[in-house]
C-alpha cells in the first residue's frame, strides 16, 4: 500500500525533533530530504550535503527554485545565511573525520542490533552505494526514517538484515510510520507510537524482538 505524504510529513517532522541547537547535519536521499521543512522555529542547524553545500534550507516555493542549488538527491534547496560551497573530496572530509552530528538516512532494512541495510535490493540494478556507508560509521547519531514495512506488507525491522549491509551495529534509532524505536545495548526499545497505532500493531509488523517503555509515547 502507498502511503500518503502526510504520513511521510509527519514522519519527517519527527526527525526533525532529534536535531539539537547547533548542530550539523546530513540528510539522506528520498524521504529523509523532508526533515529539513521541519526544524522548529528559531533551532540553528547547519544542513550539509555530500555534492559541496554547508548551510542548506529548506524547500523553495515552487517556481522560485535555483537550478544550482540542489542537495545530493538533485532536489532544489534554499541558501542560508553563511552558505558555503566546495567539492565532493572536502564534502567527504567532513564526514569521515567525524564533523557529523547526526545523520537521518533512509532504510530497507535494520537489523534489532543497528545493522543498516540501505542501498541494495538484490536483483536489481543501482547506481551504487552513494555515501550512505561513510554517514553510517561516521555521523555521531544516526537515525533510520524508513516505512515500517516493506510494499509487499513483510517487515522491515528484523532479527538480521537480509539484504547486503551498508554498516553494522550503525543505526542509533529508528523512526517509522508507525513507531519510534532506540537501538540500546539490550535491544530494540519501543519509545513511541504514531497516533492511532497501537503497541500489538507495532509488535505484529516488526519481527525482531522488541521491548516496550512502561509508558510509550506518542506522535
Amino acid at each position: 500500500m502507498e502511503v500518503g505524504l502526510g504520513v511521510k510529513q509527519r514522519m519527517a517532522a519527527r526527525a526533525a525533533q532529534e536535531i539539537c541547537d547547533g548542530m550539523v547535519v546530513n540528510l539522506g536521499i528520498g524521504l529523509p530530504t523532508l526533515v529539513a521543512d521541519h526544524v522548529p522555529e528559531g533551532r540553528r542547524v547547519t544542513f550539509q550535503a555530500e555534492n559541496g553545500m554547508l548551510g542548506y534550507g529548506r524547500t523553495p516555493e515552487r517556481g522560485r527554485e535555483d537550478p544550482n542549488l540542489i542537495n545530493a538527491g538533485g532536489l532544489p534547496v534554499t541558501e542560508e545565511a553563511g552558505a558555503s560551497y566546495f567539492d565532493s573530496t572536502i564534502a567527504f572530509g567532513m564526514i569521515r573525520r567525524g564533523r557529523l552530528d547526526l545523520t537521518v538516512l533512509g532504510a530497507l532494512q535494520v537489523g534489532e542490533r543497528g545493522d543498516l541495510a540501505n542501498w541494495l535490493v538484490p536483483g536489481q540494478r543501482v547506481p551504487g552505494m552513494g555515501g550512505a556507508m561513510e554517514l553510517a560509521q561516521k555521523a555521531r547519531k544516526v537515525i533510520a526514517l524508513t516505512l515500517h514495512t516493506a510494499k509487499d506488507g513483510s517487515p522491515k525491522i528484523l532479527p538480521e538484515c537480509t539484504f547486503p549491509l551498508t554498516a553494522r551495529e550503525a543505526v542509533d534509532m529508528i523512526i517509522t510510520d508507525l513507531a519510534v524505536i532506540e537501538v540500546t545495548p539490550d535491544g530494540l526499545l519501543l519509545k513511541e507510537v504514531a497516533e492511532g497505532v497501537s503497541v500489538g500493531q507495532v509488535l505484529s509488523a516488526t519481527s525482531a524482538r522488541l521491548a516496550v517503555d512502561r509508558n510509550p509515547g506518542c506522535f
